[in-house]
């Protein structure tokens, strides 16, 4: 299975030169830490800041410079910042190309919920429904299963949904899938993992066609 900096790994493969990507809290933050050699990619996120950079060593952080989730933050020459009304403005104006989210559930249909849990206390709904409404593509990195063991790829969204028939690909500790026609298609599997195990982890209806390929790090 793969840990939550290798899920990170794998969907920094997806990133394309010149794209502009916003990450969001948890696993996606991540992401900016391996950026493939020979491309440049500019990290967004919606407290304001547009040029991230990889998070800082043990004792250079700046308590100023953060990210969304409030993790301390680098940022690349020509960094720029500015008002939360601007930063949404780039996420509607569908100025952002890739958008990388984590999640409770997703569903077959490609609906996401990842914003809250009924009768647990919520600070707000972030601004996740503003990107998964605006960008073009958009890839959730979550764990397979929640910590009882069940499925957190379902047929249908139970919790309270985020967006609706948005998501593209989902890359699991277990594997990648993308999301065609109303159902989960596996297109990669972990080290280790095999179908019959990822088969048993998904509730959703998953497509299985030919030899899936295992990630190689």
């Amino acid at each position: 299975m793969l840990t939550k900096e290798q899920i990170a790994q794998r969907i920094a493969r997806e990133l394309k030169d010149k794209y502009y990507v916003n990450l969001g809290i948890g696993i996606p933050t991540l992401v900016a830490n391996y950026i493939p050699q020979g491309i440049e990619v500019e990290f967004q996120s919606e407290n304001g800041v547009l040029g991230m950079g990889p998070f800082p060593f043990e004792g250079e952080e700046d308590p100023d410079l953060i990210n969304a989730g409030k993790q301390t933050i680098t940022t690349m020459p020509g960094a720029a910042f500015f008002d939360s009304a601007m930063s949404f403005g780039m996420i509607r104006g569908k100025h952002v190309d890739l958008t990388v989210l984590g999640a409770m559930e997703v569903d077959q249909n490609g609906d996401i919920a990842n914003w809250k849990i009924p009768g647990k206390m919520v600070k707000g709904m972030g601004g996740a429904m503003d990107l998964v409404a605006s960008a073009e593509n958009i890839i959730v990195a979550m764990m397979h299963t929640n910590k009882a063991g069940e499925s957190k790829l379902l047929k249908k969204c139970t919790l309270p949904l985020t967006g609706v028939n948005c998501v593209k690909k989902v890359v699991t500790d277990l594997c990648v899938m993308s999301i065609e026609n109303g159902s989960f298609r596996l297109l990669e599997r972990a080290p280790g993992v095999t179908v019959e195990q990822i088969q048993k982890a998904t509730e959703g209806d998953l497509i299985v066609e030919g030899e899936i390929p295992e990630m190689v790090f």
